[in-house]
């Protein structure tokens, strides 16, 4: 049981470090109002857990990467917090095309990880 633990913990640890490392490149070169660091961060996360998805890997990989690589790499609240962001500097189209786009775009690559993942299953 204990290793469970363990493997999620050494997941999330390097799971917010790609985050942060990715956003921050992200941030130095998008100077616009958008938050696309946080955008593409959650699009790949999403992609990559269909991917383990539909490769169907073990339990305990399942914990490393789904649990907690990809818990710690995707983060739900910050995004909550740039739409209210959005919303208070009233930039609506942003606010329209970065929940929208989130949610739909996300739907797709988590499909697409998942077509991808049998695909590579069945070798």
């Amino acid at each position: 049981m204990l290793i469970n633990y363990l493997m999620v913990g050494l997941g999330a640890s390097f799971g917010v470090l790609a985050r942060v490392m990715l956003s921050n490149e992200i941030k130095r070169r998008w100077t616009r109002v958008f938050p696309l660091a946080t955008f593409i961060v959650n699009l790949s996360g999403a992609f990559a857990l269909g991917l383990l998805n539909g490769v169907g890997v073990s339990p305990t990989l399942s914990l490393l990467l789904g649990t907690g690589f990809m818990g710690a790499y995707t983060t739900f609240s910050t995004f909550n917090v740039e739409n209210v962001e959005l919303r208070r500097r009233k930039h609506y189209w942003s606010l329209f095309c970065y929940t929208g786009g989130s949610y739909v775009f996300g739907l797709c690559a988590v499909y697409a990880g998942i077509l991808i993942g049998n695909v590579v299953q069945r070798g």
